[in-house]
């Protein structure tokens, strides 16, 4: 009985878990920030490559 009750009390488990659960979100909210960033950066190059055209068609 004593066994069963520590067993019950033992919160180890239940920490490793909410570790897994906060790395888990993030990586999420990394993986997010990334890839807007990512968006953000691309529409840039690509207004700076439309400059460059124009100005070198000019």
């Amino acid at each position: 009985m004593t066994n069963i009750k520590r067993f019950f009390a033992d919160e180890s488990g239940a920490t490793a878990i909410e570790y897994g659960l906060l790395a888990a979100l993030i990586s999420v909210v990394g993986v997010t920030a990334f890839t807007n960033a990512g968006s953000s950066l691309k529409a840039l190059f690509e207004g700076i490559e439309g400059d460059l055209s124009g100005a070198v068609g000019s």
